[in-house]
């Protein structure tokens, strides 16, 4: 029932989607005749739910029109919380604020019904309301740490989900002993009148053990973490018929100069590339060479229900839960260096300024000549002086080359990238570093230099042209989409750069925001700067609707690269291998909106998991550092309080507006500042403060700094 369910919401809520009545809808879902009374009560849940209505003639319809909407509830650490509302007519509407009084039991996650109370006088700020029932829980359940008090068993739930602790019965239940790691079910959800109720179901290990931290994030999003057998026997069935000597309908590229660029740590190796320079016309011949692990995952079978379930592979510090078994991944799929491996070549002919002129699409099978590391060729192409390779490089003047010239195309193509008005938003990610015993000692800030940018700007080509060759074909297939943001939500990030100095004339300009996040990316603000734009931008999803990807400036976008971790592009392979094979290909739109969906609820949650277990990892490095002192920018403002960044470390935490004890301190949302009423000093986004590092609650994965001066 819930899939159809999904089904049925995925199709009402599409852009093309125009009402249909019952039966109509049921046709086209292939759920008339004797599937039509299953279809119905379907149905009548969905409209009983809020979900749906009936409109004139008795179309159905979104609901949302008429006073309630349905949508996803994030709960705060005040107590109240917000609802993103599900997509109407193709488009989000603005979040509904609801007060803490109004959540119910509803919880972090949770699809719920909301009736709005009150609409918002400021068009860039969303309506109030309160929560009528919960849809649809996200989870049932938790991870916390048991305490005993009074007799009874207690679990304070990680995180900000819940604002008390979960009564879980008598004392020392499954063995759990005070300050162990446990997953619980909840039986009853706590309300404003209700601590709530649930009953332990694992214990992880005791809180701070390692390995424990990890665990407890996997269990708490409800990743998977083991193969069922059926997958691994048919993985190990399909290793062993592997002949990598049968090319039978591939072409054979593996003479071809063909390397991989990944980071040093990299578990999985799905692209390479190979470049060379006609010496006539000049023109580029890009190869960019996929990974074929369609050939490994027929589909339909339990390699494929597996990783279509998994969306995505999660790759948390120290660990990784991959999408395919080890013996694929790693193996079979694997480009490693020295080994035949059957992959889907993208290749593309660019004139000398990095125009295609031409492209086309092979069943391959290569051999990878040399696999680098970032920082192996940011190194060699620094200290690159134009010559002959150094007496001590033992790759060779050839593939020396090839590394100057998949340079020099890499950078043609980001200048093209640069004038259509594609915005490059530096978000440096936090690079953890561990000792011996894999303890974290220290961490510090991503690097994004040229050896990023080269197989940065092939893996864009290679999407795009594969995007754009479906696309001529009219086929219906998984698109990475990034809708424009709303002009309301632009007006607010053009008024807050405003104040820091920055002119827009018009903020939808997409020209006008590059300026802007360029000129400010040398400057102590630029934190600030391109936080706020992000924050102004929609998310990028996976669905077969056509649209644009916004910060790319791309009018037909996939992901094809990484088939490996990622589901989506699995499908756009398959979909591939069709045309490559046929000439043709068919696909089923309904079917790519619901994937599409999944697919993108799936990478959220693989991007929390990495996300929540960073910043605990860092708090419990930071926890035993109190006192420590570091220069930071402001990097959020509130009127409880400001968010700032350190420089150096990928560490953030809250100034408390408590702790500002020289003045009493009001918030100026137009100014994203906080200012004293009788010094007037002031707290703004952007702004370089000096703090002290004086709590780090790992509980409620809090870290919290007290000013110690400001810089002027």
């Amino acid at each position: 029932m819930h899939d159809l369910e999904q089904q049925i919401l995925a199709i009402v809520s599409a852009k093309n989607y125009h009402p249909l009545k019952p039966k109509a809808l049921a046709r086209k879902l292939h759920h008339g005749g004797e599937r039509y009374e299953h279809f119905k009560l379907v149905l009548k849940g969905l409209i009983k739910q809020g979900r749906l209505e009936l409109g004139k003639g008795n179309a159905i319809r979104p609901a949302g029109q008429h006073g309630t909407v349905t949508g996803t509830f994030r709960k705060t650490s005040g107590g109240f919380g917000f609802v993103r509302p599900h997509p109407l007519d193709g488009k989000v509407g603005l979040d509904v604020h609801i007060p803490e009084s109004a959540v119910g039991d509803a919880s972090t996650g949770d699809t719920v019904l909301v009736k709005i109370r009150k609409a918002s006088r400021r068009p860039e700020r969303g309506p109030s309301g309160e929560i009528v029932s919960v849809i649809e829980r996200v989870t049932r359940s938790f991870v916390g740490t048991y305490f005993e008090r009074d007799g009874d068993g207690y679990v304070r739930v990680d995180g900000t989900v819940f604002s008390h602790s979960i009564y879980v019965g008598d004392p020392g239940a499954k063995g759990a002993k005070p300050d162990d790691k446990v997953v619980f079910e909840m039986i009853r959800f706590p309300s404003a009148e209700d601590r709530g109720e649930g009953v332990i179901t694992e214990i992880l290990g005791p809180r701070g053990k390692p390995g424990v931290d990890t665990l407890s994030i996997i269990r708490a999003l409800g990743l998977p973490d083991e193969f069922p057998l059926d997958v691994l026997e048919e993985a190990r069935h399909l290793a062993a018929g592997f002949d990598e000597h049968n090319l039978e309908g591939r072409e054979d590229f593996t003479d071809w100069l063909t390397i991989t660029i990944d980071p040093v740590d990299a578990r999985d190796f799905d692209d390479a590339i190979s470049l060379t320079v006609d010496p006539k016309s000049k023109h580029w011949q890009l190869g960019v060479h996929i990974a074929d692990v369609g050939r490994f995952a027929p589909h339909g079978g339990a390699l494929d229900h597996e990783a279509r379930r998994r969306g995505t592979s999660v790759y948390l510090p120290q660990r990784v839960l991959p999408m395919f078994p080890e013996i694929i991944s790693n193996g079979l799929a694997s480009l490693q260096q020295g080994k035949v491996r059957f992959v889907k070549s993208a290749l593309i002919d660019f004139t000398p300024t990095g125009q295609v002129a031409d492209v086309r699409f092979a069943n391959a099978a290569i051999k990878v000549r040399k696999r680098f590391a970032y920082e192996q060729v940011s190194l060699i192409l620094d200290k690159d002086p134009g010559g002959p390779p150094p007496a001590d490089f033992q790759r060779g003047e050839e593939i020396l080359q090839l590394l100057r010239n998949v340079r020099d195309l890499a950078l043609i193509l980001k200048k093209r990238r640069q004038k259509r008005g594609a915005l490059e938003l530096m978000m440096p990610e936090g690079v953890l570093e561990y000792d011996d015993h894999g303890k974290v000692v220290g961490a510090h800030f991503s690097k994004h230099d040229i050896s990023h940018q080269m197989i940065e700007e092939c893996m864009l080509a290679a999407n795009e042209a594969v995007a754009d060759a479906l696309d001529r074909k009219s086929l219906a297939f998984l698109r990475r989409i990034h809708p424009a943001p709303d002009p309301n939500k632009l007006k607010a990030f053009a008024d807050f750069v405003h104040t820091l100095g920055y002119k827009i004339k018009r903020e939808t300009d997409r020209f006008a925001l590059q300026r802007i996040l360029h000129q400010s990316a040398n400057r102590p603000e630029v934190h600030a700067v391109h936080y706020s734009l992000l924050r102004s931008l929609k998310q990028a999803t996976y669905s077969p609707e056509k649209d644009d990807h916004y910060a790319l400036a791309s009018q037909n976008y996939c992901h094809f690269t990484s088939p490996i971790r990622r589901y989506p592009d699995l499908t756009v392979h398959r979909l591939l291998d069709r045309v490559i094979k046929h000439g043709k290909a068919g696909s089923d739109f309904e079917e790519l909106l619901i994937l599409g969906e999944h697919c993108s609820k799936m990478e959220r949650r693989a991007e929390m998991a990495e996300r929540e277990l960073v910043k605990h990892k860092l708090l419990v490095y930071m926890s035993e550092r109190l006192g420590t002192e570091m220069e930071t920018i402001i990097t959020g403002v509130a009127d409880y309080g400001f968010y700032s960044q350190a420089e150096t470390i990928p560490v953030e935490g809250l100034v408390h507006i408590s702790t500002l004890g020289d003045d009493f301190y009001r918030y100026d949302a137009a100014t994203h500042s906080l200012i004293g009423q009788r010094t007037k000093r002031r707290y703004r986004l952007g702004d370089k403060v000096h703090v002290k590092v004086i709590r780090a609650d790992l509980q409620r994965r809090q870290l919290d700094f007290r000013v110690v001066g400001k810089k002027k």
